[in-house]
């Protein structure tokens, strides 16, 4: 299976109502990832196939969970944008892909590593994401209470991921973490001030392996 046919068959199996040219801004993405990650290095993984599931559809299969999970539950009658911030977003995942699914989302993406906050830059630009605000700095100096909700792929653990990233986040906000098997240990190491709403088995459309949703609020 192609890229191109694999990426249709991926995103018709998500269960979300994607915006028009959703194809062709993922695959331009995807062009550009490639193109750079060549010379840059920006993932390890370099099979456009691949590239296409570990981190197109992976990045974008948690959208239904959020919508239900976190979106319906949040504060009741604002008309505010959902402010959601990616921590460690490495080549801007699943940070633009989500950008590009919910124009009306207000994404920042925090990297430390200068090349890959400018090939971010790079995408914002030529996919003229005017949702996304590229930080290149250390989550330690971001702003406190600034989002409603914080996700990443990035942190290995998920007690170290809410001591960096916790302050990012307004009170009963949320942290999303991508994880892969359900991670009861670390579950069970959570620093006091955050409880698990819920941890939901993801699917990924084409990929082999357990993905889960673990999704902390701040009380």
């Amino acid at each position: 299976m192609s890229s191109a046919t694999q990426l249709k068959a991926g995103l018709a199996a998500i269960d979300f109502i994607f915006p028009d040219q959703m194809y062709e801004h993922l695959s331009a993405y995807l062009n550009l990832l490639s193109k750079w990650n060549r010379t840059y290095n920006l993932t390890a993984i370099r099979d456009p196939e691949a590239m296409v599931t570990q981190h197109l559809l992976d990045s974008l299969a948690v959208l239904p969970q959020i919508h239900q999970l976190v979106l319906a539950t949040r504060r009741q009658n604002t008309s505010d944008a959902f402010r959601l911030v990616d921590v460690g977003s490495g080549a801007g995942l699943p940070g633009i892909p989500l950008a590009l699914a919910c124009p009306k989302w207000d994404i920042a993406l925090i990297e430390t590593v200068d090349k890959k906050s400018a090939f971010q830059r790079q995408v914002k630009a030529e996919l003229r994401l005017d949702n996304v605000a590229v930080l290149n700095a250390r989550v330690e100096q971001v702003a406190s209470a600034s989002f409603d909700a914080v996700i990443s792929r990035a942190f290995a653990d998920l007690a170290d991921f809410v001591t960096l990233a916790g302050h990012l986040v307004v009170q009963e906000g949320y942290i999303l973490a991508m994880k892969g098997a359900m991670p009861n240990e670390e579950i069970a190491r959570l620093p006091n001030g955050w409880r698990v709403e819920v941890s939901v088995p993801i699917t990924v459309p084409g990929l082999d392996a357990q993905r889960h949703l673990v999704v902390l609020r701040k009380v």
